[in-house]
This record gives C-alpha cells, structure tokens and sequence, in this order.
C-alpha cells in the first residue's frame, strides 16, 4: 500500500485519538484534516467512523477495573445494575435518532462551514456551564445518577449528531447543565462513549463493506493503532486536568478554531471540500 496513504492515516489516527474525548469535536477535525489531506472520500468516511473503536479501547483500558467490578457484581449488587441500566438508557437516544436521521445528515451537514459554526456555538455552552453556581451541582458521581439523569444525558448526546458538536462536549457539557459534577459528567460521557462509537463503527463498516477490501486492512490497522495510542495518553490527562482545571480552555480553542475555518473558506485561501 502506498506509504503516503498510510502516513495520511496515521495522522488522521492521531486527531481523532487527542479530540475524541475532548469537548472540541473529532468528527469535526476529521473532516477538515481530511479536506486538508485529501482524505475525504467515501471510504474516507468509513475510515473514520470505525478508528474511533481504537479510541475507545483505550477508555476500556483505562476504565477496565471499574468494568471489571461493575460486570461481578451485577448478579449481587443493585448499585452495579443501575449503573449498568443507566449506560444503556444514555445509549438509546442517539441508536433511535442516529438510524432515523443519520443519512440525511451526512449528505448535508458534513462541511466545513458547518462544523465551524457549531464550533463556535458549542463555545459559548461550554462558557455557560462553567458559570454555574456550586450549588447547581447535585450529583457527585456516575453511582448517584438516576435512570431519569441518563436519559437527559443520552438526548444531549443526540446533538452531537451535528458535526462539530462534539459528543463529549454534548455529554459533559450536558451533564454539567443537567446538575452532575464535572468529573460525573466526564466519567459517565466515557462510558456512555463505550457502546455508542463500538455500535457506529461496526455498523458503519457492515453498511458500507462494498467499499471496503482486504487491501484496506492495512490502512485501516494504522489508524486504529495510532488512535488507540493517543486516546491513551489524552485520556489519562483529561482525567487529571478535569480535577483542578475547567473547561473554559477548549471554548476559546473552539472559538478560534471555528472562526479560522470560516475566514479561510469563504477567503478561498483554503479549498475546504464539502
């Protein structure tokens, strides 16, 4: 296979590793590194759908003892269940949406002035949540949410069917908004994040197999590895950073970011591909 395809996608391995579990959208990077790349073509698109399971063995590996004791104990321990129920409950919202409107969202809303407008949209929610009183806070951890907290969480990751949104964003910020504390929100997004990206990438590749042959195995192994690796390493430091800092950061890089993007595309100083 041609080594230039394979660099291309071990940097598309990479952005979608360090922004999958950021509120700054991986779709939305994916697609404008692919029109950057020349990387945006139908099985491009598939392409980037099915890494994303490389992104999150990486949350299964950092999560795997709470995995691991959540899945013993769910003969015995009520707790185990309902946080087990909870996951699935979160889960439904976007199957449900994602089959009934996710064709027609691709053929019109995967382009680069639309994900650079809800780039900047999603900026001023993320501002918005961080302003919230302490007191606004009423859940502490993913064990205290009730089936009803799920279900809200789980419609606010339908928005992230809008590229640009970010899932994660729509997750945390939305669980923020919806009264958890900012690591419930992060740690329930990142299991929620475990059945839906499996579910989209796996069915992505069955719908879209025609496209695909054994001379894509390569290219599609490097961009699971690379985004299992970065995914990692941008996991463990979420986790860190999320205990001390907020996210007002990445709403600024939002801002920016998105407004880039529309300068140099309506400018033309950069073709952006629709």
């Amino acid at each position: 296979m041609d080594a230039i395809l394979l660099l291309k996608a071990a940097i598309m391995g990479v952005v979608e590793g360090l922004t999958e579990f950021l509120p700054i959208s991986s779709t939305g990077h994916l697609i404008l590194a692919g029109a950057l790349l020349g990387f945006d073509d139908d099985r491009a698109k598939v392409f980037d759908i099915a890494i994303q399971t490389g992104a999150i063995f990486a949350v299964i590996l950092v999560y795997w003892q709470r995995i691991r004791d959540t899945v013993a104990a769910l003969p015995t321990q009520p707790r185990a269940r309902r946080f087990a129920l909870n996951v699935a409950i979160g889960f439904l919202p976007a199957v449900v949406l994602g089959l009934l409107f996710g064709k027609a969202i691709q053929a019109h809303l995967f382009t680069p002035v639309v994900v650079a407008t809800t780039f900047i949209l999603g900026a001023f929610v993320i501002l918005w949540a961080e302003k919230r009183p302490p007191s606004a806070v009423r859940v502490q951890t993913v064990d205290a949410m009730t089936p009803a907290d799920a279900l809200k969480v789980g419609l606010a990751q339908c928005l992230a069917l809008v590229p640009g949104t970010s899932r994660s964003g729509a997750t945390i910020i939305g669980g923020m908004l919806l009264g958890l504390s900012r690591q419930a929100a992060t740690d329930f997004s990142f299991f929620l994040a475990m059945p839906t990206l499996v579910g989209a990438g796996v069915y992505s590749l069955y719908k879209q197999r025609a496209l695909l042959s054994a001379a894509d195995v390569p290219l599609f192994a490097v961009g699971l590895l690379f985004s299992f690796v970065s995914a990692w390493f941008c996991v463990r430091w979420l986790l860190r950073y999320i205990s001390t800092h907020s996210f007002v950061p990445f709403a600024w890089y939002r801002i920016a970011f998105g407004i880039v993007v529309l300068a140099t595309a309506w400018s033309g100083v950069v073709t952006w591909a629709e």
